[in-house]
């Protein structure tokens, strides 16, 4: 809980302090690669972190991820301008990659299907309880001018967490020799990278139809295409290709990837939203995030009483009804700036995530053996990743090509109104498209206890 605590606050709490960031480092159209980044790099490692988890044992990869998270949080904290404070982003996301799925799945190994149910409340408490923490310390630091901090909170949580792992987490594993996927990674990452590159500097740095534009494109699907077919002959592959062909495992990670996608709108939009169009300060725009994801914790926990009833799919059909309501919501009142009313639909959003991603996740982890868990978890949370990152890229090449087209003034409050509206109108498309996919998981949602 306190590992997964790491990650979940550092969600929230750099959103709320981006205006800040800005004033101090400037760079105002390259902020949006402070969340693409961070994403890439957690998204494309997920994968190989998982595979060395079947492989090597779960301990030993979170511990690597904390250490990196920790050092990482120093050196943002020390940023002297914006392309270095997106770097050591990268080097975050890095360390992020391996905290997040190995707590997950340490879930799905020590605990019953009929436990999850009690424990992911648990978990997701975490959640509800960084909502409020991480956007209240981002508005505090932000509205103080110490943003840096935001990243020096991240210290003392990070040895906590690797020393109540190294103390108090033991695991069996079976010893045997392995081998590591080391060039299908390679091109996952530069193919992945190549694509994001693509999405946000297409009509920013380049147009859309220019040569380079092309060429980076074509580069990233030739990368993919290599991908694949090194996957296909590798023993051990770090994205075993079995993953396209379980049900319940592919369908999960496609709507997953969807989901990624529309909460990024609100997590990355939502703080500058509301402070350029309605006034509002870091900490109140911190505070009115924070009910998405208290919204969240609520429906997790009570997601498992409900799944074990009725079955995974009908749950999660209802969370991504729920997300869509909300999400075309947000879309049609966006011209008119409300906190109180923003604060309210995030939280229906909220639960409706919580309904949709928890029972997803554990539909997963309980169709498959333990060998197998690692990658299947790190499947579904590189997937999300990945939407996350491919739609924060995209909608910041939204937002830059509206305020490059009402003349370049980033903080005046109808262009600010125009980029969050037609953001958040890709958000409810995206929801749209993640309800219809709901349908598509199994209905019988597990075939292992």
């Amino acid at each position: 809980m306190v590992s997964t605590g790491l990650v979940a606050i550092d969600a929230t709490v750099v959103a709320t302090a981006v205006p800040s960031i800005v004033a101090d480092l400037g760079g105002y159209e390259a902020f949006p690669w402070l969340f693409s980044i961070y994403l890439l790099a957690q998204s494309v490692l997920t994968p190989v972190y998982s595979k060395l988890a079947d492989q090597l044992g779960r301990k030993p990869v979170l511990l690597l991820g904390i250490a990196v998270f920790l050092v990482s949080s120093v050196l943002c904290g020390a940023a002297w301008d914006m392309p270095s404070l997106i770097v050591f982003r990268a080097l975050q996301g890095v360390g992020a990659g391996a905290i997040l799925p190995m707590t997950i799945t340490i879930v799905g190994d020590i605990y019953t299907l009929e436990e999850r149910a009690r424990v992911q409340g648990y978990v997701a408490s975490v959640w509800g309880a960084s909502s409020v923490i991480g956007p209240t310390l981002g508005g505090l630091f932000a509205q103080f001018d110490i943003w840096r901090w935001i990243f020096f909170i991240n210290v003392p949580l990070c040895v906590l967490a690797y020393v109540l792992i190294a103390r108090a987490y033991h695991e069996r594993l079976e010893r045997r020799d392995h081998r590591i996927d080391w060039a299908g990674a390679a091109l996952l990452t530069v193919g992945l990278a190549l694509l994001l590159l693509g999405v946000l500097e297409g009509g920013v740095a380049w147009a859309w139809d220019s040569p380079v534009s092309l060429a980076v494109f074509a580069g990233g699907a030739v990368f993919m295409l290599l991908f694949v077919l090194v996957e296909r002959r590798a023993p051990e592959p770090v994205l075993p290709l079995w993953i396209f062909t379980r049900p319940v495992v592919a369908s999960t990670a496609l709507l997953n990837l969807i989901l990624g996608g529309v909460l990024i709108g609100y997590t990355a939009y939502i703080p500058t939203y509301l402070e350029g169009s309605a006034g509002a300060t870091p900490l109140l725009a911190g505070l009115a995030l924070a009910t998405l994801t208290l919204g969240w914790p609520v429906a997790a926990a009570l997601s498992g009483r409900l799944y074990l009833r009725f079955g995974f799919r009908p749950v999660i059909i209802g969370g991504t009804a729920l997300v869509l309501v909300a999400a075309v919501a947000i879309a049609l009142v966006a011209r008119w700036p409300s906190i109180p009313l923003v604060a309210v639909i995030l939280f229906a959003a909220g639960l409706g995530f919580g309904f949709a991603a928890v029972p997803s996740l554990v539909a997963v982890q309980s169709s498959v053996a333990w060998e197998e868990r690692g990658v299947a978890s790190g499947t579904v949370m590189f997937a999300r990743s990945i939407g996350q990152a491919v739609l924060a890229a995209a909608m910041g090449a939204i937002a830059n090509g509206i305020a490059a087209s009402r003349g370049g003034d980033v903080h005046a409050a109808g262009t600010v109104i125009a980029s969050s509206t037609a953001v958040f109108t890709a958000s409810a498309v995206c929801a749209g498209a993640m309800f219809g996919l709901a349908f598509l998981l199994p209905r019988r949602g597990r075939d292992r206890a």
